[in-house]
């Protein structure tokens, strides 16, 4: 059984994985998203441990309510939650902690 997330960043950098995961299964989402970000699809993978690149992505989900509308039916959330993790992201303040 896995372990209930307690740290709001950490549920933030789950959401904003789970967009990620969300708009590369959309062709027409992915295209225009790695053409937003000018990131190459052999960068995804790379780019999704940078929190900067995970608050493009909830930001990329949140500007247009289909898109992130689709995204919360999809993923079970409600949009709210996603606007929550866009701001935890969001946030240049904080930093991540290293084991």
């Amino acid at each position: 059984m896995k372990k209930p997330v307690q740290n709001p960043r950490e549920a933030a950098e789950i959401v904003a994985i789970q967009a990620l995961n969300f708009i590369a299964g959309e062709p027409q989402q992915l295209g225009l998203f790695l053409a937003e970000t000018g990131i190459g699809p052999h960068n995804l993978r790379a780019s999704a441990a940078d929190p900067a690149f995970l608050s493009a992505v909830l930001d990329f989900v949140l500007r247009e309510e289909a898109t992130m509308m689709a995204f919360a039916r999809a993923c079970g959330l409600h949009p709210t939650h996603i606007a929550a993790a866009s701001k935890v992201l969001g946030d240049r303040n904080w930093q991540r902690e290293l084991p």
